[in-house]
């Protein structure tokens, strides 16, 4: 059961190691096993499971991975007995799942594999300048080639979904019952394990109502002359694709309109309305969406969707339609800080375009930048804005905020984690179980 791969990423993402790394190449196995001046190491099964042999070699690669993770080996030879001990009992377990999912006919095709595999040869190939640095440090980890070093990563790749499909059919299966946790649990959980927890970021949840500039009348009418004069040259024989091309204003123009295969719930309820009323070939009236004016054709149908085209004429937004939305959004901000009711005004103001309602907690952090400055500073109750966004398709948008909360970052309490914490011990311990009785059914030998 090779596990060289992980040796490579080791060696690629972390100084750890300054040598190739061999099985009793580490702290941990010259102290659990020392050598005698003279003697040759030699590798040993150190468990069996099933008939499988798990080897002192894998135990150590294991621990390799696992100090290139951040895992600092102790001291003390029973510490590190102990967690040679440790590693070798999850290998263990995996080895008893792997062995499971095969039982209960669990398959994993290589076609899923691919994509995985992949990027992870991308990824470490990635660490080093040039092909022969790579093929040499393939070399040094074990594998003769890069084709050896795929195969043992699709294999690896295998066994862990192999392990991964297992647990989900056995929760299906109703086999994986949770496990009740008392409070003592919780608490000496988070006890044990809150000197490792990251800081608690800074967060906020808020509503918003979003201003989108309108085009003027005069400039909608523009728009949707030209659209019908290009829907007559089209209808006198026109190429649409070739019109598309030259006139559209939407990014499918360079394909000649194609907007490929579409499902209801795919576009605005204008364009939609339309696409799947046309027959293919048939080039509908001028339609007016958020977007502006379209002329549509669809190509293809099939069941629940269709193959479609389209030209896009926008309305050209002025300054003065910009200066419009921004005086609508002070008047909606204003309003908002007298006590108008959020929804009512959400209702008129609000882009239908833009999600509604409230969104999940933000870290601040991971704010866009326009968001980032608005809300600085601000608390549960306060109005923000308006503040200027671009959206890509429809131009200049104006934003006011409402702030529902406002955590401070800094330290998780266990009010913050209970209810994760007591997951997380019922998702172990019925793992724990189930692999118990697995132990119990399948032959294990321990040799260390």
């Amino acid at each position: 059961m090779p596990r060289k791969l992980s040796i490579v990423v080791a060696l690629a993402t972390a100084a750890l190691f300054t040598r190739p790394l061999q099985a009793q190449d580490s702290t941990a196995a010259a102290s659990a096993a020392p050598v005698a001046p003279g003697e040759v190491s030699v590798d040993r099964v150190v468990a069996v499971v099933g008939n499988r042999p798990i080897l002192y070699s894998n135990v150590m690669e294991a621990v390799n991975v696992r100090r290139a993770q951040g895992l600092v080996l102790p001291t003390d030879s029973i510490g590190q007995e102990k967690v040679l001990r440790t590693v070798l009992n999850d290998l263990i377990d995996e080895e008893v799942l792997v062995q499971k999912a095969k039982e209960e006919k669990v398959v994993v095709a290589d076609n899923d594999l691919a994509t995985t595999v992949e990027a992870q040869i991308k990824r470490v190939r990635g660490q080093f300048q040039t092909e022969d640095e790579y093929r040499t440090e393939l070399k040094k980890a074990g594998f003769g080639t890069p084709e050896e070093y795929r195969r043992s990563l699709t294999d690896d790749a295998r066994r862990q979904a192999l392990q991964s499909q297992l647990i989900q059919k056995l929760k299906q299966d109703g086999r994986l019952v949770q496990v009740g946790v008392s409070e003592a649990d919780v608490s000496k959980t988070y006890e044990e394990r809150k000197a490792d927890l990251p800081k608690r970021p800074a967060t906020v949840t808020f509503r918003q109502i979003v201003i989108a500039t309108k085009p003027s009348p005069a400039a909608r009418e523009v728009a949707r002359v030209k659209a019908e004069s290009l829907l007559a040259e089209i209808r006198r024989g026109g190429d649409f694709e070739q019109i598309a091309k030259r006139e559209s204003m939407d990014p499918s123009a360079s394909q000649g309109g194609d907007l490929g295969w579409n499902r209801r719930g795919s576009m605005v309820p204008e364009f939609e309305r339309v696409m799947f009323s046309l027959p293919p070939g048939v080039v509908s009236n001028v339609v007016e969406t958020p977007f502006g004016f379209h002329i549509i054709r669809v190509d293809r149908v099939q069941p629940a969707e269709v193959k479609v085209r389209h030209i896009l004429i926008k309305p050209v937004i002025d300054s003065g339609a910009i200066a419009a939305a921004q005086a609508e959004a002070d008047t909606v901000a204003a309003q908002l800080k007298r006590g108008v009711p959020f929804d009512s005004l959400s209702k008129v103001h609000h882009d239908p375009m833009e999600l509604r309602g409230a969104f999940d907690p933000w870290e601040r952090s991971q704010l866009p930048p326009e968001y980032a400055t608005a809300l600085d500073g601000k608390k549960a109750g306060d109005i923000a804005g308006p503040f200027r966004i671009e959206d890509p398709r429809r131009g200049a948008k104006f934003v006011v905020v409402s702030m529902l909360t406002s955590v401070e970052g800094g330290d998780f309490t266990i009010d913050d984690l209970r209810e994760r914490i007591r997951e997380q011990l019922s998702q172990e311990k019925a793992m724990r179980r189930m692999l118990d009785q697995l132990r119990q059914t399948t032959y294990v030998s321990i040799r260390i």
